[in-house]
């Protein structure tokens, strides 16, 4: 049944635009189904944060202009179980969204002074410095040539680039992808690095999005898509029991939350929120209420990285 619906909305998704991700690009999921389990009964819910109304952040130019009034989160609207914004209801949904509001709500915003916004990744760095968002969260891999440009709390997650296969498959990891048909993003560096001669993949399809990834892939014209494991988590959540991650990473990708550069009282404060909802169990209950419907239990919290 799950496979059908998946086929019809992959239909529908052909017409969205896929956006880079932190690998590059990214999919479109169909509707709100990110964040629900399989048949909408037993979804573990999202934790809720208790709001710090005393908060302070002394020294920080971004939290002094926003002090009282609305924080602006810049985040991803389209990759299910991780950041994807309801067209119809505008509800914001997944793992990238809760990190966000924990954050919010010890930085003293409620739900009702939080306002998120759609930032593709090529336009990440220019809001985060021109005061367009006021901290970004949207799998946004931390490297040194991003650190010249902003700086990043966290990570808070450490992706990987993984598999998806049908639950039947006996793909167990890349060595098994000798003579395959994979499919990952025009552009992405999934694709750029599934390419390597050391795969041995058979053949090597490049879509827009990876919604049509997994399209062909439910339809069986190819054997896995390849993309970061957190979004593969999302495609598997939706497609509960045919759809599985492999859940063999081959490659690092630590996720951060993207603050202005040298606003370091900031990135103090977001580290200490990450790391105080680490410690009370709200990490875990948000990723299990989002991107751990896919069936793949959440991986230990990575430590911040306080630089």
């Amino acid at each position: 049944m799950k496979l059908r619906k998946t086929v019809a909305a992959a239909a529908v998704a052909l017409a969205l635009t896929a956006t880079a991700t932190a690998c590059g690009k990214s999919g479109s999921p169909d509707d709100d189904k990110a964040g629900k389990p399989g048949d909408g009964k037993s979804a573990p819910a999202v934790p809720t944060y208790k709001v710090n109304t005393s908060a302070d952040v002394k020294d920080s130019p971004v939290f002094d202009r926003i002090k009282g009034k609305t924080i602006t989160i810049g985040t991803k609207a389209d990759q299910p179980g991780l950041g994807y914004e309801n067209p119809t209801s505008k509800k914001r949904t997944g793992f990238d969204v809760e990190i966000a509001r924990m954050i919010a709500a010890d930085l003293g915003f409620d739900e009702a002074h939080i306002k998120f916004k759609t930032v593709p990744s090529e336009a990440r760095e220019t809001q985060i410095a021109s005061g367009g968002v006021d901290f970004y969260v949207g799998t946004y891999t931390i490297n040194d040539e991003r650190k010249k440009q902003v700086d990043f709390a966290g990570p808070y997650y450490v992706a990987g680039q993984d598999l998806l296969v049908k639950s039947d498959s006996s793909i167990k990891g890349p060595e098994d992808l000798k003579g395959k048909k994979v499919c990952s993003v025009t552009g992405s560096t999934p694709l750029k690095r599934i390419k390597e001669p050391k795969y041995g993949v058979g053949e090597v399809k490049a879509q827009q999005g990876y919604q049509v990834c997994v399209q062909e892939l439910v339809s069986g014209t190819v054997d896995a898509v390849t993309t970061d494991d957190t979004l593969l988590k999302g495609y598997a959540a939706e497609n509960k029991g045919a759809l599985k991650v492999v859940g063999k990473p081959f490659s690092t990708e630590p996720y951060g939350v993207g603050v202005k550069k040298d606003d370091k009282a900031l990135r103090a404060a977001i580290n200490d929120a990450i790391e105080a909802h680490v410690k009370n169990g709200d990490w875990k209950k948000a990723y299990d209420a989002t991107i751990g419907l896919s069936g793949v239990a959440a991986p230990n919290p990575p430590a911040v990285d306080r630089y």
